[in-house]
């Protein structure tokens, strides 16, 4: 009876529960974005744009209709009202870049939001979980702070200390802090470091543009006194030490500065503010010297106790110094903040000198130390970090200390020192510095160094990962581990080439490795920003730097290198392929067609020089014209697409008609037709010639036998440089030679990835042979390349941003399985292929609202089944099966 009762109770609850199934639709919102980052805070766009993505456990659902709800308050979006913005039913399919079209936003406005949908019969979905974003500064005006220091002196070593503290009376309801200090800041409330950023600010050309941070520091504060302290490091703004690249002379370069900015919302509604004046107190410290290249010194017996908390006596400190500004404009820094990601402990420690230990971490990575120690006041440790031992077992820096200038005294490289203060244990790691290491050499050390007194910490930009892949060859794995750690060892703001030697944003660098990068993280903003430091140093209408941010050595001694300056084509093009935005194509579009323009204009019959071709080749180079000439013709068709997305006729046709001109000069140039080679027949000018369409239709089969001939001389290797490393493998892969270039990519004898880690390698390395950096991300092409050809996930361009996607895995050589995942911004893609005994089973997962072509490895005998059931494709080409299909979960199988 009691079991018959609590059924009957329940069968209300139960029929309620059926009704709202029926009455939403199958599709959930979920991976709600704003200016493709996740409730982010401080942005400056009057317009944001909002995205999101679907999910359903029903295959083909398609979005018809949406609505967004923007709100001031939780409260008022819990009830659904919009009184920001009430879109409305707004009859689309389209999930991202939706532009807010609400009441005008103001600086510091909050707001909450979220979406709901309609499929394609008309069923709503269920509101979204809410999602915010807050904004930052608009107008200049709105700080009414001032930017302060300690000194304009740009040879002054110790790192400034300022403060002040400020009476808060009652609760405090919100409250936020605006901050930009360079070249690096940190901000202290109340004995303790507010957020979890480091190396604050992202690198910029900081006369043009910096960027101010916003954190919400309403629960560092309290009713009564409240102390703020900030501590600002050299960073790229003031880079003391002499090496080759002029950042010494950059025209940015000044002092460390600061301007802050807090707002305080009291719970009756009064509001105080805290801003950067001449009444703070400023001081230095225990930071003695800090450095990019050269490390950090940090004396604790200087430490100031209490000196970030209230009722400190600062009346011996110094009233802060009002100075100039940095003279560029003041933005939102909208990326991901560099963090400590990852704490790597000691996998060996060696003595190979008394009082000298080397530790071991088993990884190259960008980074520093952070050490344990208990000893006796004075005594200091030295920490000297680098990636290579010399035979006797000690740290050689000799490769990535070789650009700084010769000095007396000799000026030391990547190495942080810390003087005890002789109190207990005491752990310390650097503030405003970072280096590229594996090993570090530590010398000084009170006792016995043992695990524990040393960890190594991991930093970048902490962009998302979004991208898995896995197959039977482990090589294929730990290659992909190497790209990745290059990739985010390399990245720290800005894209360099290595994280040690130069710390440079090399242009080519940076879009080789582009795809390594959208395909494995969520690194669009990070693009959208570098863009805008690209742009900020482009000579106008003319050249570009190919080091970016540049301190007048990139354009000083290389006029202009043609497959360098392709990024600002390249990256852009990329990131509309991979995402579906085209605003980087809109608004750099002036930049990079006047630049396509003056490019033109160096050249002789549309042949152009310039500098930096195909960078560390193994044996065989090729002209750098041949390289410098192929990428004018692919800016020339980039420039024509972008043109036709944004109704620019006119120009469309123009560089249509450029991008004409420039195959046939190089055609005449380089190619001959009588034994089908370019220039020298390297693997760089034959896959090239390929790869970016330059061959005409009917010299491509010789082109392409005349690139496998080269391949199966070199046994089965790469040869060729930078450039050709990105065109080898997607040529032979998109020419039905997949199985050649897995073997390239599998092999494990020099030249190639494998005999990197045969040797050891955990990053990318400079150069085949291994001399150099052996952290370098401008061969990380490949680790793309297993995600467009053993994965098959590609994005169609005609369906940009996933809209429509492109499965085609190919099951080459000894592969039995390979499996992947790529979460774009649509939703998650899924491809998992098997091979086994004849039979090819392929499980792929299409997000909701987007459809796939999926092609299958297939002769015309071959069998198809679709889930358990004979299936017949839509089109049969030789050796290929497609299938045109919706969203959902799909087994395919061919016998």
């Amino acid at each position: 009876m009691k079991n018959e009762t609590l059924a009957l109770r329940c069968l209300p609850a139960l029929t309620l529960l059926l009704l709202a199934g029926a009455a939403f639709g199958n599709m959930k919102v979920n991976r709600l974005r704003c200016e493709s980052l996740e409730n982010p805070l401080g942005i400056d766009a009057p317009a944001p744009k909002l995205s999101w993505a679907l999910e359903s456990s029903e295959k083909d659902q398609r979005q018809s209709a949406y609505q967004v709800l923007v709100a001031s308050t939780p409260q008022a979006l819990a009830k659904d009202q919009g009184d920001l913005w009430d879109s409305g039913k707004v009859a689309s399919a389209e999930t991202l870049h939706i532009p807010y079209q609400g009441q005008p936003l103001r600086s510091g406005q909050a707001a909450v939001w979220k979406v709901r949908t309609w499929d394609a019969e008309g069923k709503a979905s269920a509101w979204s979980q809410p999602a915010s974003f807050d904004m930052g500064l608009l107008n200049p005006s709105d700080w009414g702070a001032k930017w302060i220091g300690r000194t304009t002196d740009v040879a002054v070593k110790p790192a400034p200390f300022l403060r002040k503290e400020i009476a808060l009376a009652g609760g405090i309801k919100r409250a936020r802090a605006y901050v930009c200090g360079l070249g690096y800041y940190e901000l202290r409330i109340n004995g303790r470091k507010v957020g979890d950023h480091v190396l604050d600010p992202g690198f910029t050309r900081f006369d043009k543009r910096a960027l101010y941070s916003t954190y919400d520091v309403t629960k560092a504060l309290k009713s009564g006194e409240n102390a703020f302290g900030l501590v600002l490091g050299n960073g790229w703004y003031n880079v003391q030490p002499l090496a080759v690249w002029f950042f010494e002379k950059a025209p940015w370069r000044a002092s460390p500065k600061v301007m802050m900015r807090v707002e305080v919302e009291m719970m009756d509604g009064t509001k105080q503010t805290l801003v950067t004046d001449e009444t703070w107190r400023t001081s230095t410290g225990p930071i003695t010297e800090d450095s990019l290249y050269i490390g950090e010194d940090y004396d604790a017996r200087l430490e100031r106790k209490g000196w970030d908390s209230p009722r400190f006596d600062d009346s011996a400190w110094d009233a802060a110094l009002v100075v100039a500004p940095p003279g560029g404009k003041l933005v939102a820094q909208t990326i991901p903040p560099i963090r400590v990601t990852k704490t790597l402990k000691p996998v060996r420690i060696t003595q190979p000198k008394p009082g000298v230990y080397v530790v071991d971490f088993g990884q190259n990575f960008a980074g520093y130390p952070r050490l344990k120690v208990k000893g006796t006041a004075g005594a200091t440790v030295s920490m000297r970090c680098g990636e290579r031992l010399h035979k006797d077992g000690m740290l050689d820096q000799a490769d990535i200390a070789k650009y700084m200038i010769k000095t007396d005294p000799p000026q030391r490289f990547q190495t942080n020192r810390y003087t005890l203060k002789g109190v207990g244990e005491e752990v310390w790691e650097p503030r405003f510095s970072y280096q590229g290491f594996q090993y570090v050499e530590v010398t000084g050390f009170p006792g016995e160094l043992r695990p524990e007194n040393l960890e190594g910490l991991f930093i970048h930009t902490d962009v998302a990962r979004v991208g898995e892949f896995e197959c039977s060859n482990p090589l294929l794995g730990k290659i992909l581990d190497s790209a990745r750690w290059a990739y985010l060892s390399n990245l720290e703001s800005i894209f360099t080439d290595c994280p040690h030697r130069e710390k440079n944003g090399w242009t080519g660098d940076a879009q080789l490795a582009s795809e390594l990068g959208l395909y494995n993280y969520d690194s669009t903003t990070v693009y959208r920003k570098w863009l805008d430091d690209l742009a900020d140093d482009q000579v106008p209408n003319q050249k570009i730097s190919v080091i970016i941010p540049n301190s007048g050595w990139g354009t000083r001694f290389i006029p202009y290198a043609p497959a360098w300056d392709a990024a600002y084509f390249e990256i852009p093009w990329n990131v509309y392929l991979y995402t579906g935005d085209k605003e980087l194509l809109a608004k750099h579009y002036d930049g990079y067609t006047n630049y396509l323009d003056w490019l033109t204009a160096q050249g002789k019959d549309f042949i152009v020089e310039g500098d930096l071709g195909d960078w560390c080749p193994y044996k065989m180079e090729t002209p750098t014209n041949l390289t410098s000439t192929a990428y004018l013709f692919q800016d020339a068709i980039i420039a024509a697409k972008a043109a036709t997305l944004l109704g620019k006729t006119d120009d469309a046709k123009k560089y249509r008609d450029l991008a004409d001109n420039v195959r046939r000069a190089y055609n005449a140039k380089f190619f001959d037709p009588q034994t089908g080679l370019y220039a020298n027949g390297s693997q760089t000018a034959q896959s090239a010639a390929l790869f970016f369409d330059l061959a005409e239709a009917k010299d491509r089969p010789a082109i392409l036998k005349n690139l496998l001939d080269n391949v199966a001389k070199c046994d089965d290797h790469i040869d060729s440089g930078i450039l050709g490393s990105k065109y080898v493998l997607n040529v032979l892969s998109d020419e039905g030679h997949g199985d050649v270039a897995y073997r390239m990519a599998s092999q494990k004898t020099l030249p190639s990835w494998g005999w990197w880690i045969e040797q050891g390698a955990t990053t990318m390395w400079e150069q085949w042979n291994g001399t150099d950096s052996q952290n370098h991300i401008m061969f990380g092409e490949i680790a793309a390349w297993f995600y467009k050809a053993l994965a098959g996930i590609k994005p169609d361009p005609a369906a940009p941003g996933f809209k429509h996607i492109l499965i085609a895995p190919q099951p080459v050589g000894d592969l039995t399985w390979a499996k992947s995942s790529h979460e774009s911004p649509r939703g998650i893609i899924k491809s998992h292929w098997t091979k086994e005994k004849g039979v090819f089973t392929l499980d792929v997962t299409i997000p909701a609202n987007t459809t796939a072509t999926v092609t299958l490895p297939a002769t015309q005998s071959s069998t198809i089944q679709l889930g358990g059931k004979a299936a017949t494709p839509k089109s049969r080409t030789e050796g290929q099966a497609a299938f045109e299909i919706g969203s959902g979960s799909y087994r395919f199988t061919v016998r």
